[in-house]
């Protein structure tokens, strides 16, 4: 397909022009329906506003909020003034804060004072405390200065025009050292959106719920530049993840594509009142996040009635997606692989050397090409370790091409256990354990081992009702994987420790484990 040169607000403007009066954006925990003609004037005025501070095209601009209303003006509002808006992470407490702070530069920040969750009024007075900072500018969504900002609109120029600008920084998830700043322009996020359309086969009759975070690619590019681009509908059920409040979006709503990572569609599945709601209406939608169990996909196509239910493969440094799975796929593809080499991607299977490994041999999977990140913020040498001099960019996942082009996720570089030589790859233990007709969902990681280097842990959650033993788990293994690969240590639990996006923070399961196991000593060996 051919890769728009257009930016965000021209796209926004010529998706008003030709759909004013199909619904735009439904956020039903705030009761606003607007039309695509009513966005772009919420747009515009926020646009303004913004203009009106004194800002100027290129500084940046903080959004530190849950999901609502005024995180999609805003977003498309720092577009249309020019202005780079910048992803900040809900979960975020004041040293975090104070870093992204002063590491973007950021010259003004909205947020919402305090949900639920946290007091982020008392979290932001704690992080700027003693600081030198460029911030100018504190906006609190839902007050007076929200009001006055709006009510203080100038004109906003005619917009940006290249492309090639940065439009959004977001920030890793820094679980190895600080996070960094990942710079992507319009080029990237636009297309990406218009080809995530093509994989989905979109079109503005759909009506597309986004319960996963808008701070996350996965919300802002899958959610927001699919929908500017195609002229669907986005509806955002409530704040943060909710199961019950997903469902009624998909019931009330009628809505066609469902977006979740793999815990968010186990969290329904599992939930008491998931048989009261009406979900005939879905087609689509996209597992992606983390890996995705099979047996969970094959769940959601059968009991969620959604029959092209496909799996999105990336990360934020690709704007995000890389690989996708296509509606009209067959089922087979659409659950055992992360899809094909999306449009205008070029993806390669290296060896630690960087040599291209021929079709099914496992290595990493490096991608090249428009979606690909301008770079990280101020950050040149850890920029130049992740996209190389010809220009690919370095995953960290483990991945193997079969003969058809479809491309399996195999593991984290990282994440591999090495035990008494055996390499040994979490997914596919996982992928074991959910074929047991108790488990709901299951981590497995690498633990120290002062004989073996490493042995293997498992997480379990089991099933609502159900109860298990861990000689029941693993006489289940037996004559079925390699004794080597049956977990060492089993611990059944509630839930996992995730990051708000709804990834697994495998790292902290781990340090778990050492500490209440006692195996700091052999951690030490391992490291020394």
């Amino acid at each position: 397909m051919e890769l728009t040169t257009r930016t965000t607000p021209q796209i926004l403007a010529g998706t008003i022009a030709k759909f004013p009066d199909r619904d735009a954006l439904i956020v039903r925990h705030q009761n606003v329906r607007l039309t695509w003609r009513q966005l772009g004037d919420e747009v515009e005025r926020t646009a303004r506003g913004l203009i009106g501070l004194g800002l100027r095209p290129g500084d940046r601009v903080g959004v530190w909020a849950t999901n609502c209303a005024e995180w999609i003006y805003l977003q498309l509002g720092c577009a249309r003034a020019g202005l780079v808006q910048v992803n900040v992470n809900p979960a975020y407490r004041s040293n975090e804060l104070a870093y992204v702070l002063k590491k973007s530069g950021m010259k003004a920040l909205v947020l919402r004072a305090a949900d639920s969750r946290s007091n982020y009024r008392e979290i932001l007075e704690d992080a700027v405390r003693g600081q030198d900072l460029a911030l100018r500018h504190v906006i609190y969504l839902g007050e007076d200065s929200w009001d006055k900002m709006i009510a203080g609109g100038i004109d906003a120029g005619p917009g940006p025009t290249d492309c090639h600008e940065v439009v959004n920084i977001q920030y890793t998830s820094g679980t190895t050292g600080a996070p960094k700043g990942v710079l992507l322009t319009h080029h990237n996020l636009l297309n990406n959106g218009r080809i995530i359309n093509v994989g989905l086969r979109y079109t503005e009759q759909d009506r597309i719920c986004v319960p996963v975070p808008m701070y996350h690619c996965f919300g802002c590019v899958a959610g927001t530049m699919s929908a500017i681009n195609c002229g669907g509908a986005m509806i955002l059920p409530a704040p943060a993840f909710d199961p019950l409040a997903t469902m009624q979006a998909v019931h009330h709503e009628r809505v066609t594509s469902l977006y979740g990572v793999p815990t968010m569609f186990i969290a329904q599945l599992q939930h008491a009142e998931f048989s009261k709601y009406d979900f005939t209406s879905l087609r689509t939608g996209v597992m992606a996040g983390a890996p995705c169990p099979i047996e969970v996909m094959k769940r959601v196509v059968s009991d969620m009635h959604c029959p092209q239910m496909t799996i999105f493969y990336g990360q934020t440094e690709s704007s995000p997606v890389i690989t996708m799975a296509y509606v009209d796929d067959d089922f087979e593809r659409r659950t055992a692989t992360v899809g094909t080499a999306c449009p205008a991607t070029e993806i390669k299977i290296a060896s630690p050397d960087g040599t291209t490994l021929p079709v099914g041999e496992q290595g990493e999977l490096c991608a090249r090409g428009y979606a690909v990140m301008k770079g990280y913020d101020k950050e040149a040498e850890a920029t130049a370790r992740a996209v190389d001099k010809d220009g690919w960019l370095h995953t960290g996942d483990l991945a193997t091409m079969r003969p058809d082009g479809y491309f399996r996720i195999t593991g984290r570089l990282k994440d591999m256990i090495i035990r008494g030589g055996e390499n040994i790859y979490p997914r596919e233990v996982e992928e074991f354990f959910y074929t047991h007709p108790k488990i709901a969902d299951v981590q497995v990681v690498g633990v120290p081992d002062e004989k073996l280097g490493e042995s293997v842990a498992a997480w379990i959650k089991l099933k609502a009702g159900e109860s298990a033993t861990e000689d029941e788990i693993r006489d289940f293994c037996k004559g079925r994987i390699a004794h080597y690969k049956v977990p060492q240590y089993i611990r059944f639990v509630d839930s996992f420790p995730m990051t708000v996006t709804g990834k697994i923070q495998k790292y902290v399961i781990r340090q778990s484990e050492i500490k209440d196991r006692h195996l700091e000593k052999a951690a030490e060996i391992q490291t020394a």
